[in-house]
């Protein structure tokens, strides 16, 4: 997704013949406003999608905590998604798509309010290849508040709310943007050939090294490890609600790629656009039927969790390049995804990392698989260049939310304490419960 990079507006309807007479009103103008109308319009109709993940984040992580935590969740995506709205206008965009801005050419972007055209164009020249500013602001928003979704699940069940969205504002105000105009503000790791066409690195490794950062420094959830290094289940409160989350992001997915297309005012970026689509549904369908398989066969049962989560890694997976594979490399690179998840989870576990949502496998292990999968299908793609940018923003997204994390602990807390934890969030942080008539007064 590259929104600084001009490309050609709506060419074969601007070639169209005049069907008027030389003494009408010219009507070229009205042809060549169409690609920004088409262009527009998409955007708006994906971001609508992606936002819609936002519910699916949301729904799945009310699943997957225990119902004690469920109204906390709740909580802390109905906020930082608003925080994000009001951040990222403030900050965040023109950090990220600076354009002729740069504070740092290349680095660092412009620090200004995002301006919308006025009213009715009125006295504006806008871009006519492109689309409108307000409708880009609107789509890329809705990645930026993504981000922030990730980290919640992961730090889910003993995270305080307030520093959690302290941490959520410098996320997306500015960690996120600068490491995304790096790429898709043309900055120097765009400069430097690296390919990530929706978001592999660029948004979901970034949640997932913030998620990851978190989880560390925040510590495990009480009784999640034993002693003896036992891993002690803790089931989440309804995995019907966790279903229906992923299906929203599935759902929501669709936009999240097809949008980063940018461009629909040609009947060849249609096409791609529905290619994307494909490539989307069916990497997902693999990842999601690689962990039912490898799931039946290490465990003799089929895990829910690991399937709805192999899902999700097949589409994270998929994310840095959903245009140029073949249905069957799609195949290919979601199954990976999926099995990733599977020995992911354990193997954090292991680390004694406790990820309550698994977020970490998904988004982070799954979005490094999927932007060097990129080098597969797509011969512009060079490893060594991949490579580099996983780990430039990988040590920059570490550092710098390594530092608000420790900050936040070492001033206000992070964490609440041994009883509100056991008690529960929910009456500790917030005194309301999801479900009151279930608790135990």
């Amino acid at each position: 997704m590259q929104r600084f990079k001009p490309l050609p507006a709506a060419a074969a309807l601007i070639a169209l013949p005049s069907l008027g007479l030389a003494q009408e009103i010219d009507t070229t103008p009205v042809n060549a406003e169409i690609g920004f109308i088409l262009n527009t319009f998409m955007f708006i109709v994906m971001g609508v999608l992606v936002f819609w993940m936002a519910a699916g984040f949301a729904m799945l992580e009310s699943g997957l905590v225990r119902s004690k935590n469920v109204t906390m969740q709740l909580t802390k995506n109905m906020a930082l998604f608003s925080l994000a709205s009001l951040f990222y206008f403030i900050l965040g965009y023109n950090l990220m798509y600076p354009g002729d801005g740069w504070t740092i050419p290349g680095i660092l972007g412009a620090f200004s309010l995002t301006t919308l055209e006025p009213v009715g164009l009125a006295g504006a020249e806008p871009d006519l290849t492109y689309a409108s500013v307000g409708s880009d602001f609107f789509f890329q928003l809705m990645f930026c508040a993504a981000t922030a979704s990730i980290v919640s699940g992961a730090v889910a069940e003993r995270i305080k709310l307030g520093p959690f969205l302290i941490f959520v504002v410098v996320l997306t105000a500015v960690i996120y943007p600068i490491q995304a105009s790096w790429k898709w503000g043309g900055g120097f790791l765009d400069q430097a050939g690296f390919l990530d066409f929706a978001g592999s690195t660029v948004v979901h490794s970034v949640g997932g090294w913030a998620a990851l950062t978190g989880a560390i420094i925040l510590g495990p959830r009480i009784g999640k490890y034993s002693k003896d290094g036992r891993v002690i289940p803790i089931p989440g409160s309804n995995l019907a609600l966790a279903t229906i989350g992923t299906f929203i992001l599935w759902m929501g997915w669709f936009g999240f790629n097809g949008g980063s297309q940018l461009y629909m005012d040609t009947a060849a970026n249609v096409a791609d656009i529905s290619r994307i689509l494909v490539n989307t549904n069916t990497a997902a369908a693999a990842g999601a039927a690689a962990a039912l398989i490898l799931t039946q066969l290490l465990y003799k049962k089929p895990d829910l969790t690991m399937i709805l989560n192999g899902a999700l890694a097949g589409l994270v997976s998929i994310t840095a390049e959903p245009l140029t594979p073949s249905l069957i490399s799609a195949t290919l690179i979601g199954a990976v995804g999926g099995a990733i998840v599977v020995f992911a989870v354990p193997f954090l576990d292991r680390l004694k990392v406790d990820d309550v949502v698994g977020a970490i496998p998904v988004h982070l292990f799954a979005g490094i698989w999927g932007t060097i999968a990129v080098v597969f299908t797509n011969s512009d793609a060079n490893l060594m260049t991949q490579l580099y940018s996983i780990l430039v923003v990988g040590v920059f997204v570490v550092a710098t939310s390594g530092i608000v994390w420790l900050i936040l602990k070492t001033t206000m807390g992070i964490r609440v304490g041994e009883e509100d934890e056991i008690n529960g969030l929910d009456m500790a942080e917030l005194g309301m419960e999801a479900y009151p008539e279930f608790s135990k007064g």
